[in-house]
Parts: C-alpha cells; sequence; structure tokens
C-alpha cells in the first residue's frame, strides 16, 4: 500500500532537490495542487494566524494541528509535510503527537528543540530546551515512526543557532545527534548567510532541509542551484501561501471599499484569467454530481430540472 510517507521517501531518493511551496489551509493547498508539486508544506505560521487568529507563538494547540493537517492531505494529491512545532510537551507528548500526525496520513513532519510557549524560528525570544532532553524526544519520535508506519518521515530542526547565547556550531552539533536519535532529515534553522549555508551542508551528516523563509526572517535568499550544491535535500517556501493571501486580498479589500462593484468585476476576471475552471469545479462539485448519480436514487435526480444556476456536472 503506498502511504504518503512512502510516497515522499521515493521522491527523496531522486538526486534533484525536492522544492515545496508552503500552504496554510485546504484551499490554499488545493490551488498548489493544481499546479503540480512533488510534495506541499503545511506552515504553523500559516496555520496559527489562518485557523485561530494569533501568530506563531504557541498559541495554537495540537489537535487544532493535525485538524488542519488531515484536510489539507485529503485534499492533495501529493505527500504533505507538515509543522509539528516543538512536539506540544515533553518525549511522552511527542509520542502521542507522531502517532497522531501518522493517523491524520501526513507523509513527514518536523519537530524543533524550542522551549513552550515557542515561537517564529524568526523571530526574537526563542529559547532552546537542554540538548539531552531534545535527543530524547526525536528519538521517541522515531521509535513511533517504526512501530506505527516505518515509512513516515521524521525532520529533526534546531533553533539553538537564534537563541541569546546560542550559536551555528550548537545548531550543528544538535542536529546531528538528532539524527543519530533516528531523525530521518537535518534541520538548521536560520542560517544567516550563505557562507553558513554552506558551513551546515559541510557539517550536517545526513539529508538536509533549508527554511526559506525570505524577507520575513534571516534566512537569505539564494538560488536552488546552489542549494542542491551545498548539499540540501528539501527547500521549503513557509509562507508563501499566507503572504500572497494577506498582500492580495487586502489589495482587493481596498479596492472594494472605493468601488464594490468594480472591485467585484476585477476579481472575477482575475479568477476566470487562472486554468481553475468555475469556482463550482475547482471546489469539486462535478464529483459530488458523480456520487449523486452512482449512489443516490433516481428519482432524486429530479431536484435539477427547472431549477436555476450552473450546471455541476462535467461537461
Amino acid at each position: 500500500m503506498t502511504t504518503s510517507g512512502s510516497a515522499l521517501r521515493e521522491r527523496l531518493d531522486r538526486d534533484d532537490l525536492l522544492v515545496c511551496p508552503g500552504v496554510h489551509d485546504p484551499l490554499t493547498a488545493a490551488v498548489a495542487d493544481t499546479v503540480g508539486f512533488d510534495a506541499i508544506y503545511m506552515t504553523g505560521y500559516g496555520t496559527s494566524l489562518s485557523k485561530v487568529g494569533y501568530p506563531d507563538a504557541g498559541f495554537i494547540t495540537m489537535p487544532e494541528m493535525i485538524e488542519n493537517a488531515s484536510n489539507i492531505q485529503e485534499r492533495i494529491s501529493v505527500p504533505l509535510i507538515a509543522d509539528a512545532d516543538n512536539g506540544y510537551g515533553n518525549a511522552t507528548n511527542v509520542v502521542r503527537t507522531v502517532r497522531e500526525y501518522i493517523k491524520a496520513g501526513v507523509g513527514a513532519i518536523h519537530i524543533e528543540d524550542q522551549t513552550f510557549p515557542k515561537r517564529c524560528g524568526h523571530t526574537k525570544g526563542r529559547q532552546v530546551i537542554p540538548k539531552d532532553e531534545a535527543v530524547g524526544k526525536i528519538a521517541a519520535a522515531a521509535d513511533v515512526r517504526d512501530d506505527r508506519d516505518e515509512s513516515f518521515v521524521i525532520i529533526a530542526r534546531s533553533d539553538a543557532r537564534g537563541t541569546g547565547g546560542g550559536s551555528l556550531d550548537e545548531a550543528l552539533d544538535r542536529v546531528n545527534a538528532y539524527l543519530d536519535a533516528g531523525a530521518d532529515i537535518g534541520f538548521v534553522e536560520g542560517p544567516t548567510d550563505a557562507e553558513e549555508l554552506q558551513r551546515v551542508g559541510r557539517a550536517i551528516d545526513g539529508p538536509l532541509l533549508y527554511n526559506f523563509v525570505g524577507d520575513l526572517g534571516t534566512s537569505p535568499y539564494v538560488d536552488m542551484e546552489s542549494l542542491d550544491e551545498w548539499g540540501f535535500d528539501v527547500v521549503l517556501f513557509p509562507i508563501l501561501s499566507t503572504l500572497s493571501t494577506i498582500a492580495n486580498v487586502h489589495a482587493d479589500m481596498q479596492a472594494f471599499a472605493e468601488d464594490p462593484a468594480a472591485a467585484m468585476r476585477g476579481v472575477d476576471d482575475a479568477f476566470d484569467a487562472q486554468s481553475l475552471g468555475s469556482l463550482h469545479e475547482f471546489s469539486g462539485f462535478p464529483e459530488v454530481v458523480e456520487w449523486e448519480d452512482q449512489y443516490l436514487p433516481e428519482a432524486d435526480q429530479e431536484k435539477y430540472e427547472g431549477s436555476l444556476g450552473d450546471d455541476l456536472a462535467d461537461e
């Protein structure tokens, strides 16, 4: 049986860089899926902001994150890599966290070594737990993977580079220890320039992930060819859909405040210019009609006769 994890591992076995756009809900994930990517990433920051309205500062809970991840994975055709923050507690909490993400059907998660409450890896004020405690959390995650779904991918992240007294050397040491504890992929958060990225590539003994945050954080803009050359295997663009949504909705709302009808026409035209079909087609109404044809009594189809509205069936 092919799982999201096994599909992701098969993709990771290829030599080329895996580039994943970030999405924050099933809607933005569905849009990304129409474009065609090998994997998609669920941002924790965007999930928190879109689901509960708070920034990425430890306000969102594990069940809320799991629900979002499950709904996204159900809506897309490729593996989902999901943010699992700091595992929502100690090593024993991580056991349940990993079990729940596996039940949600996603392909991978990343767990960081921050204290609780955690915060965005590109904001000031982060702190990390002791290294041995963090190693225990990754070991617990790896054991759950081995027991429940060996194809599930564990990504271990260290935020030590960005703490008050932290250093890149400490982050490198921690990520290597996490890989030794059973993580599949290493993740050093917050390298500040290309030189540091190259050091990460040389020092980490295992597959590597880069978090491409851009101007929102400390991670530098670099081209994909360089990251591949330096030894990275996965690149996440975590805040892509969230920034795009905020910027575009804000622009449309400003136009709407000035002239509602003209703004609505502009939004309609912009949507029609995409290769998505109608909103009803994109959202899946034709599939619903197919289910009705297949499973409901024939008499129930009479509701369509003479009724007004778009034809929801496939042409």
